[in-house]
């Protein structure tokens, strides 16, 4: 099984590619994600894990035709972004893009925000959202991240305001043929 990790820095998840800006990161490959194409071939990769990066990225859609192109039919897309309601969302002068749980609706063909607004031809199934999957939480928070990930667009419409969480994990498939 061949991965990617997109942006990897210097914590490269096992076993993986890793491609990243940086010459001093742990990266395989340096290259400047906001230029395209990515020196990879087309179906080249089982799995991409896109750690906090995508909201560094120039062109989301652009970046996200990319991944459908380097990816496998049926390859597993795994992106960690800031909640947009999140301090850390806003805190980092470098990110330029802010993320909501249907964020990637887009470009699930089964919802209707993809069926609405035709951005991009690539498709990915959204499999799950998850909030703080990899955070540790106190009781309280764990709590009300439980809720949000029973009820993410709930939460978002009634409670992120007032309780804020701090993170996304969005596992997508690859729905090219």
């Amino acid at each position: 099984m061949k991965i990617l990790d997109l942006g990897c820095g210097n914590k490269k998840f096992p076993g993986a590619i890793g491609i990243d800006i940086n010459p001093l990161s742990d990266a395989d490959v340096i290259h400047d994600l906001n230029k395209l194409p990515y020196p990879f071939k087309d179906s080249e990769f089982d799995e991409i894990i896109a750690d906090n990066v995508i909201e560094h990225l120039d062109d989301v859609i652009k970046s996200m035709e990319e991944l459908s192109r380097i990816s496998k039919p049926g390859a597993r897309i795994k992106i960690i972004v800031p909640y947009f309601r999140s301090k850390w969302a806003y805190i980092d002068p470098t990110h330029r893009h802010y993320f909501t749980v249907e964020s990637f609706a887009y470009f699930d063909p089964h919802h209707i925000i993809c069926k609405r607004y035709k951005y991009s031809k690539v498709r990915f199934k959204v499999e799950k959202v998850i909030f703080n999957e990899r955070l540790k939480n106190g009781v309280i928070k764990s709590a009300l991240v439980s809720i949000a990930n029973r009820w993410p667009t709930g939460y978002e419409m009634y409670l992120s305001h007032v309780f804020p969480l701090d993170e996304l994990t969005f596992y997508l498939v690859n729905l090219k043929q």
